[in-house]
């Protein structure tokens, strides 16, 4: 009876930690996405582990090698060519953790109006792999990505 009894505690603390996750990393995805909505990376840094190394997989162009070359290249490559854009999380996030570690999914969608006067409308696919450091989740490592032809 103690066994089944200590079970249930530990599978009735296993979701209740689950319900925590879930909705700890939906508030971070949420302010993830308004924050880089805003066009300036310095919204979004706050979101980020700053230590070389760490590989970042965005729409364009393949990679960047740590926060600082990710901030500059989004520049370059998105930013100073929009006038105004959006980046919103759909309601399927998934949230997987282990201890200081945890990684989420979630499809994305991203709008946005181009100073040439062309637009970019389309779905992302996103993972995001966090680590807790302190009291704080950072990403430590992302992949965006858009179905081909989106």
């Amino acid at each position: 009876m103690l066994f089944f009894g200590g079970l249930l505690t530990f599978a009735g603390a296993r979701a209740q930690q689950r319900a925590t996750d879930d909705a700890t990393f939906r508030k971070l995805i949420d302010g993830y996405c308004a924050a880089w909505s805003t066009g300036d990376p310095n919204n979004a840094a706050k979101y980020y582990a700053k230590e070389d190394g760490l590989v970042f997989y965005d729409l364009a162009p393949f990679s960047y090698n740590g926060w600082k070359q990710y901030d500059a290249g989004v520049r370059k490559e998105l930013l100073d060519q929009m006038q105004s854009g959006s980046l919103t999380a759909g309601k399927e996030l998934k949230v997987t953790r282990r201890g200081n570690i945890a990684w989420t999914t979630v499809p994305m969608h991203f709008s946005a109006k181009m100073k040439d006067g062309k637009t970019i409308d389309t779905p992302v696919r996103y993972t995001g792999i966090w680590e807790k450091k302190g009291k704080t989740w950072v990403l430590v490592h992302e992949h965006l990505s858009a179905p081909l032809g989106g």
